[in-house]
């Protein structure tokens, strides 16, 4: 049986803070989005680290690009996880004046068969 939709109210599960402030202007650094997402990376469901869990981001917090503007990709389940990391990330992109989207996580569309189209 198929997922049920979600009604179109439904809280999103995702925010994305945008590399620009609220008056357009580009936030500065430019690698501003890696940083943050480094700081996060200790943050992640349990047992999921491995070996070399300090080198990669965290599933949570994830550094992205969205019509040319470096961004990043906050899921809400970080707020669960950690309270406290969750409102760090918030008051950054407060802070510094930062645009923040509310976001869903979309399914892959289905592929095509490249031989039937």
């Amino acid at each position: 049986m198929a997922d049920p939709i979600k009604p179109s109210n439904a809280p999103a599960q995702e925010f994305i803070i945008l590399g620009q402030t609220s008056d357009g202007r580009q936030f500065r650094p430019s690698d501003w989005a890696e940083r943050l997402c480094g700081v996060m990376s200790c943050f992640r469901p349990e047992g999921s680290g491995g070996r070399n869990a300090h080198l990669k981001y965290s599933p949570y917090v994830l550094p992205t690009m969205i019509n040319g503007i470096r961004s990043v990709a906050v899921n809400q389940a970080l707020r669960d996880l950690d309270p406290l990391a969750y409102h760090f990330v918030v008051n950054f992109a407060k802070d510094n004046d930062l645009q923040v989207l509310d976001a869903c996580v979309l399914p892959d569309p289905p592929s095509r068969d490249k031989q039937g189209g």
